[in-house]
This record gives structure tokens, C-alpha cells and sequence, in this order.
């Protein structure tokens, strides 16, 4: 019988071959030494594939490497261009080296710190909570695997969102799964409320968020998992070299509690070290599933200062520090195409690992890039409402670096959808307003009440993003790229607050005001000039 579960060797990542056929689990041996054979990974809660996509990319950078030469060397990175030349020269051998697995695997990481259930230094884990984490008696205060794992509900009066789950007749975790909801607590964690944690006198029972909690992470995908961990290596950081960057299980000592974090260095601590939560798992006695888990906070000291290198960031517009764009679960990810391909905005500053490509890999590379995006939909401190994974086709040969034009076009084709999203937002508003408050007069200025919207606005934007979706990839395409994308998404609003409507159209006042609505959503149209042979229409 395994007395643990290693996580080198056991089948745990989902993964699907660039060949296709059903979907796989591998160890950590098998997926570096397959990385060039796997297509993607199909992990099935996205908050812990973003965070086990960082720690792929941070053991890439340690087993990457030519003639000695470490990826994620910072004394190669003092070099950028030579960085940037070495990880040419590794993408070029298209595969990583099964010797640098095995040596990174069994002899650079301590013994046991890959263990999920090692008695010493699990990986992930503190493996004091079992001791720091009691009842009022002293017995051990185990939160439940019901909080670990994500979408299970907690508590007498938790929702059942995803499986009827109680804390009174808890159910066991595969081995296999738990760790990705270990991995997804670390990043997206609540803060807040958690099980009480004595190390002094003092046993505080709050603790602070994950570091990506709330945010939406974007990332480039290629064809092979190879290139994608490759590219997904940032470019070095303006950190001291002189500190030694280690992730979590490379260490030997358990972080203090109670003293100042270590610096952020980069790759290793900026990608896995800025946890705010710490986790022990409870096994059964053989093994192969997680019975009880502890939750709890890791410190209080304050974060240190660090940009995720995934995230876009975006200027709040009365001035202040720049933030993380949240994930919005109702948000299409082609609406946050134009923020990745553009460079120099001064609202918006796209994922940092994205300067990384244009002009840094070659054409045929570039040109097979995608974005893959996970989302987390989040309040601040426990509500969680949903996520989501999306990948957008191969997008990022437009990067302004290489395509400015197309990147401009991508930009105006979107910023025009959302400008007539909001005209249609306002004009099916009103149109309920005209409708319904038969003291409004439709030819004058009507005021309107954020808190009684009415239903059409809602139904309107379930027709009109689809819509507009479509229209911008169908204009995503050199051939268009001079075309104005207003008046086929001014069409598709009219179509959508037509179908708001419904047949309510037939009634009177309700004509009169879908002719208003259909005006404002007209007024989106610029006014195209007039020559001899060209005259311009207007919209039906």
C-alpha cells in the first residue's frame, strides 16, 4: 500500500494529446516529458487551472535550459536579449529534456516535497495546522472538506450549488482532485472569517484574500503544451538577484507565520510564493482520498508588491494605483481582445507576458497563438458566483507589434460594440419607461430609475451579445480591416431590442416608443460622407 501520493508519478493532471482521443491523467514525470504530445490541459474547475498553469510555468523555468544555461537562471536574466535568445534556443529543440525532469524532479526538490500527504512538508501545505488549529477543549478544529473544496457549501445554512454536499455527512475527496482544489483555495481563497489558528496567545480567526482572487487571468496557448509553458515564462524582473528565488516545496524551512514575507523574485516567488491561506489535508488511511481538511489564514503580515504577469490591468479613472480587471462571468472574452493585442494604452496596461512574444518567436509560432482565459467571478471576500475558461482563436499574430493595423481595427470594432451595447441598454430603458408610465411624454426628455429598469434592457443584451460576437470575429480578418463595424452592430441591436419586445410591438404606445429606442440606437451610426457616385443610406 503507498503510504502518500506522489505527485511526480501519480495520474493527476488532466491532459488531452495534440493526436486527440479522451482525455488523460498524467504525473508531473510524464507531463514534462510529454509536454511536446500534449495539446492542452482539461482541468475541470478553472480557478486551479490557473493557478497549476503558474506552477507548471515555474517548474518549466527551472527545467528549461541549454548547455547549463537555466531559463530561470537570474543570472542568465541579467541579460535580457540573451534571455530572450536562450528561449529561442529551447523552443527550437521542441521538447523538454527528460534527463533535466528527472534531475529537477528527484534531486533539485527536496525528497517528500512533491508528496501530497508527506508527514513533513506536504506539498502546498503547513503541516502544523493539526497542532495550531484546536477546539476549545484543545482537540483538533479541522474546517471540513467541504470547505476546501470549491462549489461545496459550508456551514448548517450553505447553498447546494453544485451537488447536495453537508458538513454533517461530508464526502471524501479523490486524492487526484483534492490537490486542485488545494491549488485553487491558494490563489482565489476567501478572506475573512476562517478557522481560528494559535501560534501566541492570540488565535485570530480572519485572514486575508488569495492574491488572484476576483481577477480574470489571460495567457498565451499554443498548439503544445511545451510552448505554451515556454512563453508563459515572464521576462525577468527588476528584483534583487542577490536573493535565492525558490517556489514553496523547494524550500527547506516552513514559512514564520509571524514574520515579514520574503521578497518577490522572480520567476519562482512572483508565480507560486504570494499565498495568504495555509491547507492541510487529512487522508484516508489509504491514501487515496482527502477526509477533513484545515483552512485557515498563512500570515497577516501586509503583501508585498508584486504584478501578476497574467492579468490586465486597468487605471481607475479619478487616478490612483492600477488593478487587476475582475472577472465578470456575464463578460465575453473577446470583449478583452483589444487590451491584449494593444500596446502603450495609458487606461489599460495588457498582461505583462504578452510583451514577451512580438518580435521574440518566430512568425510561424506567432501565428498559431491563442489566449486562453480563466475567470473566477468573486466579491472581495466570500461570495463566489461562478467561473469560466474560454480560449479565442489565434489572435495573437495581431499584437500591435506585428499587425498595428489589425490591432487597431480590433480595438474599434470592439469598443464600438460596447458603445452600442450601452445605447441599447439606454434605449430599451426607455422604451419600458414610454410604455408603461403613461404620464411620459415620448417626444420630451424622460428621466429614468436605475432601480426599476424593466425587463427589455436584460432581454435585449441576452440577444445582442451573441450577435455582436459574431460580427466582430467575422470582422476579424485582414480583408476587413479598413471596414467600420457600426451599422452591422447597430443592426443587430435593432434586431435585439426587437426581440425584447416581442409582441408587445403591436400595441400603440409601445410602437411609439420602440420608434424613439430605434433612433438612439440609429444615432450609434456615423454619418458617412456623400460623394457623386456613392450616396448613403440609412438603416431600415
Amino acid at each position: 500500500m503507498n503510504e502518500g501520493f506522489d505527485l511526480r508519478d501519480q495520474p493527476w493532471i488532466p491532459v488531452r494529446l495534440t493526436t486527440g482521443g479522451a482525455v488523460r491523467r498524467v504525473g508531473l514525470r510524464e507531463l514534462f516529458k510529454q509536454a511536446h504530445e500534449i495539446g492542452d490541459l482539461e482541468i475541470p474547475v478553472p480557478p486551479a487551472a490557473s493557478g497549476l498553469l503558474r506552477i507548471l510555468v515555474a517548474m518549466a523555468s527551472r527545467i528549461a535550459q541549454v548547455d547549463g544555461q537555466q531559463l530561470g537562471d537570474a543570472d542568465v536574466a541579467e541579460d535580457l536579449d540573451g534571455w530572450f535568445e536562450l528561449r529561442q534556443q529551447i523552443l527550437e529543440q521542441g521538447r523538454f529534456d527528460p534527463a533535466m525532469v528527472d534531475t529537477y524532479l528527484d534531486v533539485q526538490v527536496p525528497a517528500g516535497h512533491l508528496d501530497l500527504f508527506d508527514a513533513r512538508r506536504p506539498f502546498l501545505q503547513d503541516p502544523r495546522l493539526d497542532a495550531e488549529c484546536l477546539g476549545a477543549k484543545g482537540e483538533p478544529n479541522p474546517s471540513g472538506v467541504n470547505k476546501l473544496v470549491l462549489g461545496r457549501p459550508t456551514g448548517e445554512n450553505g447553498a447546494v450549488l453544485f451537488g447536495h454536499f453537508t458538513d454533517g455527512d461530508p464526502v471524501p475527496v479523490p486524492a487526484q482532485d483534492a490537490v486542485l482544489h488545494l491549488i485553487a483555495q491558494l490563489y482565489y481563497g476567501p478572506a475573512g472569517q476562517c478557522t481560528p489558528r494559535r501560534i501566541t496567545k492570540v488565535k485570530p480567526g480572519n485572514g486575508d484574500a488569495g492574491p488572484l482572487r476576483k481577477t480574470v487571468s489571460f495567457h498565451p496557448w499554443a498548439p503544445q503544451l511545451f510552448t505554451t509553458l515556454l512563453l508563459g515564462v515572464p521576462r525577468p524582473l527588476d528584483t534583487d538577484t542577490e536573493l535565492t528565488d525558490q517556489c514553496p516545496w523547494e524550500t527547506q524551512a516552513l514559512p514564520d507565520p509571524l514574520r515579514p514575507l520574503p521578497p518577490v523574485t522572480w520567476p519562482g516567488r512572483v508565480l507560486t510564493g504570494r499565498a495568504r491561506h495555509a491547507v492541510l489535508l487529512v487522508p484516508s488511511n489509504d491514501f487515496t482520498t482527502v477526509t477533513d481538511a484545515y483552512v485557515t489564514w498563512s500570515t497577516h503580515e501586509p503583501a508585498p508588491s508584486a504584478r501578476d504577469p497574467y492579468v490586465i490591468l486597468d487605471m481607475p479613472k479619478a487616478g490612483g494605483e492600477p488593478y487587476a480587471r475582475p472577472a465578470d462571468g456575464q463578460r465575453a472574452v473577446w470583449r478583452d481582445v483589444d487590451a491584449l493585442l494593444l500596446s502603450g494604452n495609458t487606461a489599460t496596461q495588457r498582461p505583462s507576458v504578452f510583451d514577451d512574444i512580438a518580435g521574440e518567436v518566430p512568425r510561424s509560432v506567432l501565428n498559431a497563438l491563442k489566449v486562453r482565459a480563466y475567470g473566477f467571478h468573486q466579491d472581495g471576500q466570500q461570495k463566489d458566483t461562478s467561473w469560466y475558461e474560454a480560449t479565442t482563436p489565434p489572435v495573437l499574430r495581431w499584437l500591435q507589434e506585428a499587425e498595428p493595423a489589425m490591432a487597431l481595427h480590433l480595438g474599434r470594432c470592439r469598443q464600438a460594440a460596447d458603445d452600442i451595447g450601452d445605447r441599447l441598454h439606454f434605449a430599451a430603458r426607455l422604451a419600458w419607461k414610454l410604455t408603461t408610465d403613461t404620464n411620459a411624454d415620448p417626444s420630451a426628455k424622460v428621466k429614468l430609475d436605475a432601480k426599476k429598469p424593466g425587463p427589455w434592457a436584460a432581454a435585449a443584451a441576452r440577444a445582442y451579445w451573441p450577435m455582436a460576437e459574431r460580427i466582430f470575429w467575422d470582422l476579424a480578418v485582414p480583408e476587413r480591416c479598413d471596414e467600420p463595424p457600426h451599422r452591422l452592430l447597430a443592426d443587430a441591436a435593432l434586431e435585439a431590442l426587437d426581440a425584447a419586445l416581442g409582441a408587445a410591438r403591436a400595441d400603440l404606445r409601445t410602437a411609439r416608443a420602440r420608434s424613439r429606442a430605434r433612433a438612439i440606437i440609429h444615432s450609434t451610426v456615423p454619418a458617412q460622407k456623400q460623394t457623386p457616385a456613392i450616396i448613403s443610406g440609412g438603416l431600415s
